[in-house]
């Protein structure tokens, strides 16, 4: 059965008073028709005794005969209405008569004959249908006549009354049965939906818990279920949800205080480094200014591009540790338009193999931001195209005014990104497919500090790719 709890059981209750009703009914109309039928088959009895104490039928008086007698004669002392009186002689109905509501005996239709012929003298009482004039029960009896033979009386009583007895009982049930469904449903429905309220507080706690952002940062999981009564069952769900709570309230705290110190330890790494890293870069740059030899040269050169190549990682993870930290950045008027043109100017010195296009509006789009970190999102989005696409391949800038903000798209025709790779593209050192290399130190970094600078400034980035398209749209506040 589908549909809410409450639902499933209000119906399951309605449903077990229909049923137990039901058989109420049933067992007190068959009751009620056996009690009828006893009483009916005493009276039919009674009746019978009187009417074989009738005089003989070849007594000038007789019986009297429905064909034969006259409108309003009696059929005989002490008979009630619907009395039927039939006399059986040789296998023959010779005389048959039955009371109407006056008092007056009316003619038996011929039709009724074959059911009066099957009525045996000593046999317990039986139904039958007599056509228009219904169902009959009907008892047979044997009396001597004047000439010493031996005749049947058979006596019926009509079942009209039984009938529209069981009906009317039958009709006051089901109108009994249904306004009494009709108030359990709304009785019911007021409980339940009373027994169940700390139920859905319950679900309501959950949901709340549920829209809190548990992925990172501090998480404050105050959400708890008011227990009324721990004893009930749904007492004992709400506390194995609170005590639920306090264990993963616990696991966040840990979880965040990890975080902490993972990222202080980043930033004071990174802080660190940056020193001997310039230190090694400058003595490097002073050392080949002498007179080297062609070995001594290019180990120099080495130890300068892999120094250089660290710096930027350092400030990288330097960059990203203060984004975490949640360190305010400038907020000045930024002309994108100005910035884009720079980024693209920049992009196609260093890749002048790819075909690099661009999409502007004709008046220039401003926002608010801090202009370093924004050419970073520019340059770093552009060097990704780059470094990942093969040469020849086509990137598209575009830049267009939407409700409320700015939307930045770099759109390029290379191989795609991978679909198992798509999902975290932007976490950080997340390494690309073969189809993706590695190709100018690529150091995973880049597309996360695009996501952390743009959510810095309040935006979203997103990404849509497949082979022969990938599109990173950039959207920013005014």
């Amino acid at each position: 059965m589908r549909g809410t709890l409450r639902a499933r059981l209000v119906a399951t209750v309605l449903l077990l008073l229909a049923v137990t009703g039901a058989v109420i009914g049933i067992v007190t109309t068959v009751s009620l028709h056996r009690i009828l039928v006893d009483q009916l088959d005493d009276n039919l009895r009674a009746a019978g005794g009187i009417a074989r104490g009738l005089p003989p039928a070849d007594d000038d008086r007789g019986v009297p005969d429905g064909d034969d007698l006259p409108a309003g004669a009696p059929l005989g002392p002490g008979l009630q209405f619907g009395v039927l009186v039939a006399v059986v002689s040789d296998g023959r109905v010779t005389s048959a008569a039955v009371l109407d509501r006056r008092g007056a005996s009316q003619p038996v239709p011929a039709e009724a004959t074959p059911a009066l012929l099957d009525v045996r003298a000593g046999d317990r009482p039986r139904s039958a249908d007599l056509g228009e004039l219904g169902d009959y029960r009907l008892v047979a009896g044997s009396r001597t006549s004047s000439d010493g033979s031996t005749v049947t009386v058979v006596t019926g009583q009509s079942e009209r009354p039984l009938q529209e007895t069981l009906s009317t009982l039958v009709a006051i049930e089901v109108v009994v049965v249904a306004v009494a469904l009709l108030g359990a449903g709304v009785a019911g429905a007021v409980a339940v939906r009373r027994e169940l309220r700390p139920l859905e507080q319950v679900a309501a706690t959950a949901s709340r818990v549920g829209a809190l952002p548990l992925a990172s940062g501090e998480v404050e999981l105050a959400e708890r279920v008011p227990v009324a009564d721990p004893r009930s069952e749904v007492g004992q769900v709400g506390t194995a949800l609170n005590r639920m709570l306090d264990h993963v309230g616990a696991a966040l705290e840990e979880r965040h205080a990890s975080e902490l110190q993972l990222r202080q330890f980043v930033a004071d790494a990174s802080h660190e480094l940056r020193t001997p890293l310039a230190a090694i870069r400058g003595y490097a740059e002073l050392s080949r200014r002498g007179e080297l030899t062609e070995e001594t040269a290019y180990s120099l050169q080495r130890i300068s591009s892999s120094a250089e190549r660290m710096s930027t990682l350092v400030e990288d993870l330097l960059l990203l540790a203060r984004l975490d930290a949640g360190r305010p950045l400038e907020r000045t008027e930024v002309d994108l338009t100005h910035l884009v043109l720079d980024a693209v100017n920049d992009a196609h010195v260093a890749g002048p193999g790819h075909r690099w296009l661009l999409d502007l509006p004709e008046e220039p789009v401003t926002v608010t931001g801090d202009p370093s970190r924004l050419a970073q999102v520019l340059g770093n989005l552009l060097a990704n195209a780059r470094t990942h696409t093969p040469p020849g391949t086509r990137v598209s800038v575009g830049l267009a005014p939407v409700a409320g903000g700015v939307a930045l798209t770099v759109v390029d025709d290379g191989p795609g990104i991978a679909p198992d790779l798509a999902p975290r593209v932007f976490e950080r050192f997340a390494r690309g497919s073969s189809s993706r290399s590695r190709e100018n130190g690529s150091t995973g970094l880049g597309l996360a500090i695009v996501s952390a600078v743009v959510a810095a400034h309040r935006g979203t980035v997103d990404v849509t790719s497949r082979p022969g398209r990938t599109e990173f749209t950039v959207t920013l506040p005014r």
